[in-house]
């Protein structure tokens, strides 16, 4: 299974380096050209590498994390995604204001859907600071709680696989219709919340 990462902000390091604790190879892309990633990703180990945005696209699981401004930019013109996972860890919210963006009624999963179509849309690795995501996930005993959901119940369990393996205690929230609504930044009562599970 093979995992790319299209954004090289706070959350795509983040999740960057959760895989590199757990050994686990990706190919992380930015706007720009590889090379400009080689700093961010020095302290990261050899399992990570920097790609172009075609490269990370290509592989089973993409995570995207982008800012929502850059969203449609980010996966414009990439390949048909032919019913391969794409992680959604966006938030409809930019620095520095930290404006809601106006989504009409509709949760943001459902947009990031509608630019990913024939994709099988999970989201997770949004509701926590990047700091946190990033740090060890197993505390006082437990192992701190990742939410995710979706519409694929094979796309979650995969998703859901690989956040065990890297330490994390995965909850799956249910569809998007739902668990998505639960995690979004702002305006969910899931985002920020630090959870352990303990046993």
């Amino acid at each position: 299974m093979s995992i790319g990462i299209i954004g090289g902000g706070n959350i795509g390091l983040a999740f960057a380096k959760t895989l590199s604790r757990a050994g686990i190879a990706a190919t992380i892309a930015n706007s720009r050209e590889p090379g400009s990633l080689k700093e961010s990703l020095a302290t990261l180990g050899p399992t990570i590498k920097p790609g172009t945005r075609e490269q990370a696209a290509a592989a089973d699981i993409v995570l995207i994390a982008v800012k929502w401004t850059k969203l449609p930019q980010a996966v414009a013109g990439l390949p048909p995604w032919g019913g391969r996972i794409v992680i959604d860890a966006n938030n409809p919210i930019e620095a520095p204001l930290f404006k809601p963006v106006n989504l009409q009624g509709r949760i943001s999963s459902e947009v990031v859907a509608g630019l990913v179509r024939g994709a099988r849309l999970v989201k997770a690795f949004n509701h926590l600071r990047a700091d946190v995501l990033a740090g060890d996930p197993g505390a006082d005993g437990g192992r701190r709680v990742l939410f995710y959901s979706g519409d694929d119940t094979a796309a979650k369990a995969e998703v859901g696989a690989l956040i065990d393996r890297l330490g994390f205690a995965g909850i799956d929230l249910g569809p998007l219709a739902l668990g998505g609504r639960l995690a979004q930044f702002p305006g969910g009562p899931l985002p920020n919340q630090n959870l352990l599970k303990i046993g």
